[in-house]
């Protein structure tokens, strides 16, 4: 008969060592991109072997989307805290709303969102498809919730206004257009929901 291959065992996501692991991966990739960043680099200033760094992520990309997905959580996170916290003042909800993003993205520099572009297109997928997400699951209540206060337009259905975000979003927060427009993260994500908003608001 022939030999079985073993398994490939999963990142061991729960061990605190691969949590630090992740941790100096996301601030030395979202700072300074993944093409100049090699894995010898993070095994070096992690003080392990290389061969222990693949040993819980078997290639570079695994742990460009271990970053990734440890990013999203942390944003998520945050979000829902803020959702529950700011329930009943929807004025304050988005206005802290706004200035998490703000923060969340000033983290992400250029250098990042080139090599996400040029070099892992399909990593670039799962940012879309998790900023669709939150953007949905977070600003669609909210904007609901303005609607019942008299502070957001009722004369524009929800779902429109989410998808007007989406849009305006997904057309300028792509790694081209915002090197084209000579725009960071931050930048783009602030234009983008500052307009939104407004046009959103209802006129006193």
């Amino acid at each position: 008969m022939p030999t079985r291959k073993p398994q490939q065992q999963e990142p061991l996501v729960d061990s605190a060592a691969v949590r630090r692991v992740v941790a100096v991966a996301r601030r030395q990739f979202l700072a300074h991109g993944f093409r100049t960043v090699s894995m010898d680099d993070l095994a070096a200033e992690l003080g392990m072997s290389k061969k222990t760094l693949y040993a819980n992520f078997p290639s570079k990309n695994a742990l460009i989307e271990a970053v990734l997905k440890d990013k999203f959580r942390e944003v998520e996170a945050d979000l829902a805290k803020l959702a529950q916290e700011q329930a009943a003042h929807v004025e304050s909800a988005l206005q802290q709303f706004f200035s998490c993003l703000q923060r969340h993205t000033a983290e992400i520099q250029p250098a990042f969102v080139r090599d996400i572009g040029r070099e892992t297109p399909e990593l670039f997928q799962l940012v879309e498809q998790k900023r669709r997400e939150l953007i949905r699951r977070y600003f669609g209540g909210l904007f609901e919730d303005g609607k019942k206060t008299g502070m957001i337009r009722s004369d524009i259905p929800t779902h429109l206004i989410i998808e007007i975000l989406l849009g305006a979003v997904q057309a300028i927060m792509n790694p081209a257009k915002l090197m084209e427009l000579g725009l960071t993260v931050e930048q783009g994500y602030s234009s983008v929901i500052r307009l939104v908003l407004e046009g959103a608001l209802q006129k006193r």
